[in-house]
């Protein structure tokens, strides 16, 4: 008897993201995250310790010309220590947004000639970004002995909690971004900018505290890193960030990652005619 099974081919935009699909190729989030990796820091002399360097030398500069000069409240914390705890964390954000923004295009070939869940490329350059997040916490808890600041034990919660929600942020936006850096390559030029935007409107080297208009704070508030960097701040300072500002933070956040990835899901399968 001859086979009756009926398929049907229409477009995936219609649909939701298939979740066990992406288990399904799991494989890919590894293969794509270890090329990257290998590719970022190969023939550098210094290798994948320039995972550290760069904060090092970022909190270097903002110590001597903010810390100092300019003599910014840092919440009772050591300026170094204040600020490469905000660097830690923005830079998950700001290194993953790009990779994730330029990742479609960059991946272009691949995209053409073979089928995968194409949000796998994206989450990929995110992981990327969360290596280099894991070797500078290495040296982020040499400069926590150095200065001997105890943390409170609410680290144990707060950090990976901190840390979930900076990759909620940086999907969603990057998402967002890569699917339209694909059709409209005038992103990969605003990219940058709007990353450093988003670093001097989000209190990474500075306290919302230093503004006193209450509307510039929630403006600064409604940043998707806010929360991330507060809240990976707290067990530290172990001054508790404001609710409302939390509040307005993870909204923000939450919403670019459901447009960021309803966006992606509609317009992915026109990537191979773009790329």
């Amino acid at each position: 008897m001859a086979d009756s099974t009926e398929y049907t081919i229409e477009s995936s935009a219609k649909k939701y993201f298939d979740w066990r699909e992406l288990w399904r190729y799991r494989e890919l989030f590894y293969f794509f995250s270890w090329r990257d990796i290998k590719v970022k820091y190969k023939q550098t002399i210094f290798g994948f310790l320039w995972a550290i360097l760069q904060p090092l030398m970022m909190m270097a500069i903002f110590t001597l010309f903010f810390g100092r000069a300019l003599n910014i409240p840092s919440q009772n914390l050591p300026y170094p220590v204040y600020v490469f705890s905000g660097l830690l964390i923005w830079n998950l954000f700001s290194s993953g947004l790009t990779n994730a923004s330029n990742s479609m295009v960059s991946n272009a070939p691949i995209i053409k000639k073979i089928y995968f869940p194409r949000l796998i490329i994206p989450v990929s350059a995110i992981l990327v970004a969360l290596f280099d997040f894991l070797m500078a916490a290495v040296l982020f808890i040499g400069i926590l002995v150095y200065y001997h600041k105890p943390v409170l034990w609410e680290a144990l919660i707060l950090w990976p909690l901190a840390l979930v929600i900076g990759i909620i942020a940086t999907l969603g936006l990057g998402s967002w971004l890569a699917a339209l850096n694909v059709k409209y390559r005038d992103f990969r030029y605003v990219i940058p900018f709007l990353v450093q935007v988003l670093f001097f409107l989000t209190p990474v080297i500075y306290p919302i505290s230093v503004l006193k208009n209450p509307v510039l704070q929630y403006v600064l508030a409604c940043s998707p890193m806010y929360a991330a960097v507060e809240l990976f701040r707290y067990p530290l300072t172990g001054i508790a960030p404001d609710i409302y500002f939390m509040s307005a933070s993870l909204i923000s956040g939450l919403v670019l990652l459901l447009i960021g990835l309803v966006y992606f899901k509609r317009t992915e399968d026109f990537f191979a005619d773009f790329a």
